[in-house]
């Protein structure tokens, strides 16, 4: 432990204007687009649709996971920028507005849903019981008011610690993270089973929610690392060390090479065992333009940033880290690409459908931001650890 300290004052600082002015334009513009895909498009907007919730999802309750796994593990390096963590997991309200449309569609989406399909299929005969209409949304709502209920005391507790100082606080966030962590388990897990795995009912892997939680990571780590780069280069952020930057590139390396062998793990099974119920997935994203994809995913979200994040200096680098981040935010949605649209077009297509919905996100995103920035301290000066986080080294 360094014993130079580092101050850093209490930081009530909002975004410019210009953050609102660009959030709204991408928003408006987005939501333009959205509308005209469901009226020209309106099953492959379903699709995307799918795509910009799961990602969604990533954004908003992987900021949970990592607010979870800060208080749980009493990490220290995190405390300075945990707040933006914070802003992310405020995202999960929104979800709500994000799901409405898919519940209109289901019928577009999920063969389960068609009674007249059931009757035939013994399958999905055995799997009715899970795969209805009413307890599909039944458990997304119950899902989402989990998420939503969590960020909202996580949140609640860390501000209030602003002005109260009560160390108590960090003490009964502590005390969540070890009630969250089941439910966070179980809730990401049959969020990917429901909105993706059951896209095609008839097909069923073991690791799916596993993957799917590896690739959720990975882009709340990117997202909440861009913002925290970005926040620091405009001086929002000041006093962070190459140690803090250096534990967030750390994470993000570590989290590219779990994906890595979740995605091998499970291509690798399946072709092992060599099943037609199971291989038949994997052909499809193989053939008719999808391997194109598969491969890029392979590169996108390994190869590329697994060669610039390796070395040390890298992980300090906040350019590198910034451009990574990026990086990984599409690459993620790339996946979620290959993960949902093979359902819907055998073959390889991209449609100006796909414009709209990764404009929602970013405006919703950027118009978010700017808001809790009004809101809050950009650092939770009430937290017992600030000068120790601020003081620290590796």
């Amino acid at each position: 432990m360094s014993t130079e300290t580092h101050s850093l004052p209490p930081v009530n600082k909002s975004l410019p204007p210009e953050a609102d002015r660009i959030g709204l334009i991408l928003l408006a513009a987005g939501v333009v687009l959205v509308i005209a895909a469901f009226v020209f498009e309106p099953v492959r907007a379903s699709f995307d649709a799918v795509i910009l919730y799961l990602f969604m999802v990533s954004l908003a309750v992987g900021a949970l996971f990592l607010l979870a796994l800060e208080y749980i593990t009493g990490a220290v390096w995190s405390v300075p920028m945990r707040r933006v963590t914070e802003f992310f997991a405020g995202l999960s309200p929104f979800l709500l507005i994000l799901v409405l449309p898919l519940f209109l569609h289901i019928h577009d989406l999920f063969h389960w849903s068609h009674a007249e399909a059931v009757q035939q299929d013994p399958v999905l005969q055995g799997k009715a019981a899970y795969l209805n209409i009413p307890f599909f949304v039944t458990r997304t709502l119950v899902f989402i008011g989990i998420w939503i209920a969590f960020a909202a005391l996580f949140v609640r507790h860390s501000t209030h610690q602003d002005i109260t100082k009560d160390a108590a606080l960090t003490r009964s966030n502590v005390r969540l993270a070890a009630v969250f962590f089941p439910l966070f388990a179980f809730t990401i897990t049959f969020t990917a089973i429901d909105w993706g795995m059951s896209l095609e009912p008839h097909w069923f892997s073991t690791i799916y929610g596993v993957y799917y939680f590896s690739g959720t990571v990975i882009a709340a780590l990117a997202a909440v690392t861009l913002v925290v780069v970005l926040f620091h280069e405009r001086g929002y952020l000041p006093g962070l060390r190459r140690d803090h930057f250096y534990s967030l590139g750390a994470l993000l390396f570590g989290f590219v090479n779990f994906w890595a062998y979740i995605a091998f793990a499970q291509f690798l099974l399946i072709w092992y065992a060599n099943l037609p119920e199971e291989t038949y997935w994997f052909i499809a994203r193989w053939e008719n333009g999808w391997q194109i994809v598969s491969v890029l995913l392979i590169v996108m979200k390994f190869a590329v940033p697994y060669i610039v994040l390796l070395p040390q200096e890298a992980k300090m680098d906040t350019r590198r880290l910034k451009i990574m981040a990026v990086w990984l935010l599409a690459a993620h949605f790339v996946d979620l690409f290959w993960l949902v649209m093979p359902t819907h077009s055998e073959s390889l297509s991209l449609s100006w459908t796909e414009l709209g919905f990764p404009l929602v996100a970013v405006g919703m995103t950027v118009l978010l931001l700017s808001w809790k920035t009004k809101r809050y301290n950009l650092v939770p000066v009430g937290d017992p650890k600030l000068q120790r986080a601020m003081d620290f080294h590796l």
